[in-house]
């Protein structure tokens, strides 16, 4: 543990939390609530994030990315999330799932192709697996790829995907064997203006409502067979691998909305005054505080260590779905005390929690719900300690 926690005091890494700070100070915190509101999908955010190294952090110098590691990468998250967590999500979208899957999985013509546009902004990623009637059990999914030889004819739908709409580039996992073959899906890649493919149905929704989130349309989409990503067949089994990895992003996503929430409350619990004294002073409120802390530095120290394992490429599918499962639940019950704290100003929009309130739900249930996490968890234990009769 004792590593860990050095990996996480070195000076390069407070010089990128600085900068992913002045970042959210200047470019993001004066519109928030302008977003939220308008469900506007700040593009042009995205691409000045591109700029600064933020939309490639984990993709190497040789393909136009920032080439750096998964607790850089945390730091960012979480630094953009403490002031708006829908921008903190699409940057982890864009990062981790799309980007991520062309690194991880892509050939170099592919890699040289897609990652300078992804890593630099010029390009917004999205990634689809979900459908309207295949979340948590993806193996059914109906969007289907037919073999026509030099490609394939998709039809079908996806949904729930960050940057439905305005992405330009897409990895989509389709069926292309059988039903119910966890060897029957594909990952492709699918650019903008392809015939055939097209953005849906934008959600409305409670919160992160800055993230646009959409459907993707397939309707006799012709897609080349040099857009496969690695092996025919081999998309759900990747798509797995890229989830390990996409929970660290869901879990610095939470970490960043929890001390949002918690410093907004420790400021306002020493500036409001009850009784003749600041509030922050009454065991109530003082309870609330340490409860909040200390639930935050174990979902830290739980992300920094999933973290810590991908990039020494060890086995991390247990550690990452702790770390989300927890930091996840936390965040929406420290989000939840804020309110309180606050008392009638946290329910008004004047005030900065009711936003962490209402953004802080979704990622209980982003790249799968906390009793997915559980499952999983269940799963890797029984693996370590196999029942014996």
């Amino acid at each position: 543990m004792s590593e860990i926690i050095n990996y996480i005091d070195t000076e390069n890494l407070k010089i990128i939390r600085e900068s992913a700070r002045d970042f959210a100070e200047t470019h993001i915190r004066p519109n928030i609530m302008k977003w939220d509101e308008a469900q506007h999908f700040p593009v042009d955010v995205m691409k000045k994030m591109g700029e600064y190294g933020f939309m490639g952090i984990l993709v190497p110098t040789e393909y136009g990315g920032s080439g750096l590691g998964y607790q850089e990468y945390i730091t960012i998250i979480e630094e953009i999330s403490k002031v708006d967590p829908s921008i903190g999500l699409s940057l982890a979208a864009h990062n981790s799932l799309c980007t991520g899957h062309i690194l991880e999985f892509g050939t170099e013509e592919q890699k040289k192709k897609y990652l300078p546009k992804l890593a630099t902004g010029e390009w917004i990623g999205a990634w689809g697996l979900t459908e309207p009637n295949t979340g948590s059990d993806a193996i059914r999914m109906k969007c289907v790829g037919e073999d026509q030889g030099d490609h394939y004819l998709v039809n079908g739908t996806k949904c729930w995907i960050t940057h439905g709409i305005s992405a330009e580039v897409a990895v989509v996992i389709v069926r292309t064997g059988e039903l119910l073959d966890s060897r029957g899906m594909t990952a492709l890649i699918v650019e903008r203006g392809t015939e055939g493919f097209a953005g849906g149905k934008k959600e409305d929704k409670l919160g992160m409502r800055a993230s646009e989130t959409a459907e993707l349309i397939f309707d006799n989409c012709k897609i080349p067979k040099n857009q496969i990503l690695g092996e025919e067949g081999d998309g759900f089994i990747q798509a797995m691998k890229i989830l390990d990895g996409g929970r660290i992003s869901i879990a610095a996503l939470s970490l960043g909305i929890a001390k949002g929430a918690y410093e907004a409350s420790v400021k306002y619990a020493k500036e409001r005054e009850q009784f003749g004294q600041a509030i922050a002073n009454f065991q109530a409120i003082g309870f609330k505080l340490a409860d909040m802390s200390t639930k935050i530095q174990g979902a830290e120290l739980l992300t920094r260590k999933a973290g810590y394992l991908k990039d020494h490429k060890e086995k991390l599918t247990k550690t990452s779905a702790s770390a989300k499962y927890y930091a996840s639940e936390i965040c929406v019950e420290i989000a939840t005390d804020a309110v309180q704290v606050f008392g009638g100003y946290g329910y008004t929009k004047e005030f900065p929690v009711e936003k962490f309130f209402r953004d802080s739900k979704l990622c209980t249930i982003g790249e799968g719900t906390s009793e997915i996490q559980k499952l999983v968890i269940t799963r890797e234990l029984i693996k370590e300690n196999p029942i014996t009769r």
